[in-house]
């Protein structure tokens, strides 16, 4: 059951973290024919999830450093958080005027914006390289293939999203806590208590940013829709 729920873990923070991975693939090969649109598509794909797979190993080893665990923890909470706070940043990415362009555009874009997945990722699979590897390969073709029913399903339900973060921010408090520089205080308190501080704060920050959001964005929309009238 933990394997399993470690194998969840890693699928949800992999397709909640590639949102944006699937408006870049569109956005990069849209200017292409139907044909090299496809092959694009594929070889893009293929050659970031070769690159996303090597850097997530290389996570992996640098996690069990001891004092980088506790900072990388650090950088996990940040990533939680802004997965609450930001919108979509694949919107300035350039279509490509040839396939092997696109190829290269949809590698570095994607790398680029993996690099908080690969954190995560190899935070959930602590070292276990099967859980990584099954983790990944039955994550990646549900965000290359279903990646606009993804896109549309978190739209529509974004408690989804609000219990990625949650997971990433619970990941993240483990990860401080076991590494040596939290050792003095082993025993003091519960193992739980920092997981569940960090995992509470930033689901509250979002949910509070989120409220505050929306007014500040209808407000926006209706002066612009005065000004076009006007």
């Amino acid at each position: 059951m933990e394997f399993l729920g470690a194998l969840l873990g890693i699928m949800m923070v992999n397709i909640v973290l590639s949102g944006d991975n699937a408006v870049v693939i569109a956005l990069a090969s849209r200017a292409l024919p139907p044909k090299q649109q496809k092959m694009a598509i594929l070889w893009g794909s293929a050659g970031a999830i070769g690159l996303r797979v090597i850097l997530t190993v290389v996570a992996v080893v640098l996690l069990h450093i001891p004092y980088v665990q506790f900072f990388g923890g650090v950088l996990l909470v940040w990533i939680a958080a802004k997965l609450l706070l930001e919108d979509g940043s694949g919107e300035n990415v350039e279509a490509a005027g040839s396939l092997w362009k696109a190829v290269k555009t949809i590698i570095i874009a994607d790398i680029v914006m993996s690099l908080d997945n690969t954190l995560a990722i190899a935070a959930v699979a602590k070292g276990d390289y099967l859980l990584l590897g099954l983790g990944l390969a039955l994550s990646i073709p549900l965000i290359v293939f279903g990646s606009q029913i993804i896109i549309k399903i978190m739209d529509r339900f974004p408690v989804i999203v609000y219990a990625g973060a949650g997971l990433i921010a619970w990941t993240a408090g483990e990860m401080m806590q076991g590494d040596k520089l939290m050792a003095g205080f082993a025993g003091l308190v519960p193992s739980w208590l920092l997981p569940a501080l960090i995992t509470a704060a930033v689901v509250a920050v979002g949910i509070w940013h989120n409220k505050h959001r929306k007014p500040q964005e209808e407000d926006v929309q209706e002066s612009a829709a005065k000004h076009h009238m006007g």
